[in-house]
């Protein structure tokens, strides 16, 4: 071992003692994420404020031990293990289903509240969404349950395109049933779709150049925590390419992308804060139903719909709920 990691080992586990005696009066709440800081702003300040309505803030009420993985679904078990470590009062399990059950696997007492983009039930995170029925409950975001809408948007704005296109991450769990509901909905637009996919930066590469070699007319990126985190290099591929794209959250659409349709997440982690308050103060997750988001953004950035050269149909600009300029 080196003399400088020996000393920062060493300064770790002299800080540690202090740590916990300061940490033990009040409850820990372990976060662990997919995805990384950078991309989840929104989602942590709605999270934030759904806790402090619940009556509890960050620092004072309650300490939050935040890991993140960064699009490495590998990385998930250690990070969980590390959490379950300190012993939390309550672990959140955001970014999707990887987190999810990398949560579920670590432990089957701590009570957990997750996000997940599909069917928890059919993954094995709970019995049913109005009976939880164990140690975890959350929020469904529905984001994969809307890819065959996202298409149906995409095509709307390319009524004549030969080919669209359609990015999935392989090893996102909900990568098979992403597959089911965008061919059924390109054969109900009567449209040839080229599915590419790509769970790691050199596969990126490969389905980007695949994209190009088949003439792709627009994109559908479908919803993926990997996708969330490599969001500036899918908005500078589309840009560059000039091939219009639809992706699942709004910043998306702010960072330049052309549109994005999906829930509002920050909402969502807003109800998470909520129940998390409400684990704190006492009640099973097993009491708290699954829930599912009522608010949907539709997004279109103006600005990049100029830069390409796009005349958006009358009829998405009237049921956009936001134009970024």
């Amino acid at each position: 071992m080196k003399r400088r990691d020996f000393l920062g080992a060493f300064a770790g586990l002299a800080l540690w003692p202090s740590f916990a005696k300061e940490e033990r009066s009040k409850p820990i709440i372990g976060f662990l994420s997919s995805r990384t800081l950078d991309d989840s702003a929104r989602i942590v300040a709605g999270f934030r404020k759904g806790l402090a309505e619940a009556g509890y803030s960050e620092g004072q009420d309650a300490t939050i031990a935040y890991r993140w993985a960064e699009g490495d679904y590998e990385r998930l078990p250690a990070l969980a293990a590390e959490i379950v470590e300190l012993n939390p009062s309550v672990l959140i399990a955001a970014g999707g289903e990887p987190s999810a059950l990398a949560a579920k696997a670590a432990s089957a007492d701590i009570p957990t509240v997750f996000s997940v983009g599909g069917d928890p039930v059919k993954i094995g995170l709970v019995k049913s969404l109005n009976r939880p029925g164990s140690n975890m409950t959350g929020i469904s975001l529905l984001a994969t349950e809307l890819e065959s809408k996202r298409l149906g948007i995409l095509h709307e704005l390319l009524p004549r395109a030969s080919v669209l296109g359609v990015l999935i991450d392989r090893d996102f769990q909900e990568s098979a049933t992403q597959v089911c509901e965008v061919t059924q909905a390109a054969q109900d637009i009567e449209r040839p779709i080229e599915i590419v996919y790509a769970t790691n930066d050199g596969e990126l590469a490969v389905a980007f150049e695949r994209l190009r070699a088949v003439g792709a007319d627009g994109l559908l990126v479908c919803a993926s925590p990997f996708f969330d985190t490599r969001r500036a290099h899918l908005v500078a591929f589309e840009s560059q390419q000039r091939i219009p794209a639809i992706y699942q959250f709004r910043e998306y659409a702010a960072q330049g992308g052309l549109m994005s349709y999906g829930i509002s997440p920050p909402d969502g982690y807003r109800q998470i804060g909520l129940y998390a308050g409400q684990i704190l103060k006492g009640t099973s997750p097993a009491e708290l139903p699954v829930v599912q988001p009522t608010i949907f953004e539709f997004v279109i950035n103006a600005k990049a719909a100029g830069a390409m050269g796009i005349d958006i149909p009358a009829s998405l600009l009237a049921r956009a709920d936001e134009m970024i300029q």
